[in-house]
């Protein structure tokens, strides 16, 4: 968004609002953070609410980061100091961290990621039906929307339909008693946990309402059901809650969002106010217009129509092409045309798709031309399968209390430890008050005996494993740790062929080099190397967040949400891929409309919509139909370019400003 030094009055009316619960109805580039922030800044300087007393709730560690930042330019160190600005699930850990013990949990609990809840319901699948877990990743989406509407397994289990319903439901019972064995959570349980823990236990949840006496909530739009109840219980019937949200841009219902929370608002708060934030910092009139005449196909609970002070701006350009590689071709060819007349930078540039397969094409075209580019939301080194398997080996070498890293690693090789000898494991550790590891050392409980030897062999040979890294050549011992469980072979049985083997592979010598690497530099040892490297991927990773340096960006529509950029591309606007084939036969053409939206939004200056008359698909050339949603623009301010639609006048005049640039390039 623009600078701006002052707030506009509906801005200043938001910010200053505090008789009651309020929604800010922000649209796309109305700013929205600066409402957030100096809503803040107010709470402490104007209205003596302590820092410490003060909650600010928002979806994404980068976007707490930046509000954090922001709000440290407008008050003092000294009066910010103890304001809350989070993440929803950073709020829930805090939470079960200072009330653990309601919950029945050690200190040290672990949390699993997606991949560790997928590798414990593939195992409990394996051990209960005899059968590879190909349906985990199903299975796991079902457990997550039940937790996220606060359904309980038992609960799950009692109102299943059908066969498949009951096997997810039976698997989400046993998911959930593995868990708990284990001294683990999963990242719904981080806002499931405490919303039921304030259900049941009244003066813990007064404790909290007491602590967080003003509550500011962004992106609302996105909550789900459960991140719903958390806010009202916080808030409790004082109705101090400023949520920020637009439904228009509500594009996540796949993950359980719930754009009705908005109109919710209004009957468990029936004293609400609403702010319209209508004026817009980034984008011309033309784009505007057209955002507002899609989005009006929508059904609406609160009206709103974007403008701004920026003109009419250039017309929305749709481009034909011949075929998916014709449309790759063409959008690499616009850009250069376009920095070559402009003089823009190539970071100026966004191209847009529905889903992430639409890049491999855009790729090669920008390679062959020597572009560079960026694409966001890449895979982290350190987020692959095969180094956090080796990670989490390490992490156990200096840590053996470590939870997570052994759950993570008992079976991978396989050593036919399976999820009922480990949960046996679990509650016998819980009842012991001792790790996994150390448990496993001198195992009782419920276990059988072929289990318990298995479990005495591991610890054994990972304490031999741990004496060789640290009493002598650490490097050596890692390598050595790497033969012993034929993790090679591991990778061949896995992938899907010799070639994804080979470079799973080398991944994991990078690590070990990487390693070895740290160790010599920085005159470090073992321990220390490991603890910088996971270090220096974080740090790495929020870098990427902020710098993308001079770079084409290419991103999905999704991850484009909260984006802005000079010059936008929208590729594959044709039915079937925006709207996507799965929301038209679903009949969910609203929220597909709403990431067209979003689209159309990020662009400031110009925006260019292409789509390809025919494209190849599982082999055979289909022809296309452009998309419903660019009948729904406003016909006077798009320019037709490719095919008969196209204005052979302006074509030319194109043509000519490219070679009068050239000529004073060459000059």
């Amino acid at each position: 968004m623009s600078q701006k030094t002052q707030l506009n009055p509906r801005q200043a009316e938001a910010v200053a609002y505090i008789d009651g619960p309020l929604l800010v109805l922000a649209g796309a580039g109305s700013g929205k953070t600066s409402v957030i922030t100096q809503k803040i800044a107010y709470l402490i300087d104007r209205c003596s609410i302590p820092a410490r007393n003060i909650a600010a709730v928002t979806f994404t560690n980068k976007a707490a980061r930046e509000m954090r930042e922001r709000v440290g330019r407008l008050v003092s160190d000294s009066a910010g100091e103890g304001l809350l600005v989070s993440t929803f699930h950073q709020l829930g850990l805090r939470v079960l961290r200072e009330e653990r013990r309601a919950f029945g949990l050690k200190g040290g609990f672990s949390i699993f990621d997606a991949q560790d809840s997928q590798t414990l319901i593939k195992d409990i699948l394996l051990q209960e039906h005899g059968a590879e877990g190909d349906q985990a990743a199903s299975i796991q989406h079902r457990i997550s929307q039940w937790k996220n509407d606060n359904v309980a397994p038992e609960q799950a289990v009692t109102t299943a339909t059908g066969p498949a319903d009951m096997l997810c439901a039976q698997a989400y019972l046993r998911y959930n008693r593995a868990l708990r064995a284990y001294n683990a959570l999963d990242f719904d349980d981080l806002i499931l946990l405490p919303v039921q823990l304030f259900e049941r236990d009244p003066e813990i949840l007064e404790k909290w309402q007491n602590r967080l006496r003003y509550l500011l909530v962004d992106e609302y739009q996105d909550t789900n059901s459960t991140q719903y109840t958390l806010v009202r219980q916080l808030v409790g019937v004082t109705g101090r809650l400023t949520v920020v949200g637009d439904d228009d841009q509500s594009i996540y219902a796949w993950r359980g969002a719930k754009p009705e929370n908005l109109a919710q608002l209004q009957e468990d708060f029936p004293g609400l106010k609403v702010v319209k934030l209508e004026q817009n910092y980034r984008s011309s009139g033309r784009i505007l217009g057209a955002a507002n005449q899609l989005i009006a196909n929508n059904d609406h609970v609160f009206e709103k129509s974007l403008w701004s002070e920026f003109g009419p701006g250039e017309q929305i350009r749709v481009m034909r092409c011949t075929d998916e590689q014709a449309e790759a071709d063409q959008v690499v060819a616009e850009i250069l045309d376009h920095q070559l007349r402009k003089r823009t930078r190539l970071g100026d540039y966004a191209v847009l798709y529905r889903g992430n397969h639409q890049s491999r094409l855009l790729e090669l075209a920008l390679q062959q031309q020597q572009v560079p580019y960026q694409m966001s939301g890449g895979q982290s080194f350190f987020a692959r399968n095969e180094v956090k398997d080796v990670m989490a080996y390490l992490r156990l070498l200096i840590n053996a209390d470590d939870d997570n890293a052994f759950l993570r690693i008992a079976n991978v090789p396989r050593r036919k430890l399976g999820p009922g000898t480990l949960e046996a494991l679990g509650t016998y550790a819980n009842t012991a008050g001792l790790s996994l590891a150390r448990a496993a050392a001198g195992v009782g409980g419920d276990i059988p005996e072929a289990g318990r030897e298995r479990l005495r062999q591991f610890v054994s040979w990972l304490e031999a494993t741990r004496q060789r890294c640290f009493g002598g050549d650490a490097i050596a011992g890692v390598r050595q740790m790497l033969r012993d469980i034929e993790y090679r072979d591991w990778l061949d049985n896995l992938s899907s062929s010799e070639e994804v083997a080979e470079r799973r592979m080398g991944n994991v010598e990078f690590l070990v080099d990487s390693l070895q690497r740290v160790m010599q530099q920085d005159q470090v040892d073992l321990d220390e190397a490991i603890a910088r490297l996971v270090l220096r991927d974080l740090m790495e990773q929020q870098e990427e967040e902020k710098q993308t340096g001079d770079s084409v960006q290419l991103m999905t529509l999704h991850a484009a949400k909260g984006l802005e950029f000079p010059h936008v591309f929208m590729i594959g606007v044709e039915e079937n891929l925006l709207p996507h084939r799965n929301s038209i036969d679903d009949g969910n053409i609203a929220e597909e409309r709403r990431l067209a939206y979003v689209g159309i939004t990020r662009a400031r200056q110009t925006l260019t919509m292409s789509y390809a008359a025919k494209r190849r698909q599982f082999g055979e050339t289909i022809d296309c139909e452009p998309s419903r949603f660019i009948d729904e623009l406003p016909t006077e301010d798009l320019l037709f370019q490719g095919g008969e639609a196209e204005d052979q006048a302006v074509a030319q005049a194109r043509a000519n400003e490219t070679l009068s640039g050239l000529k004073e390039l060459l000059n």
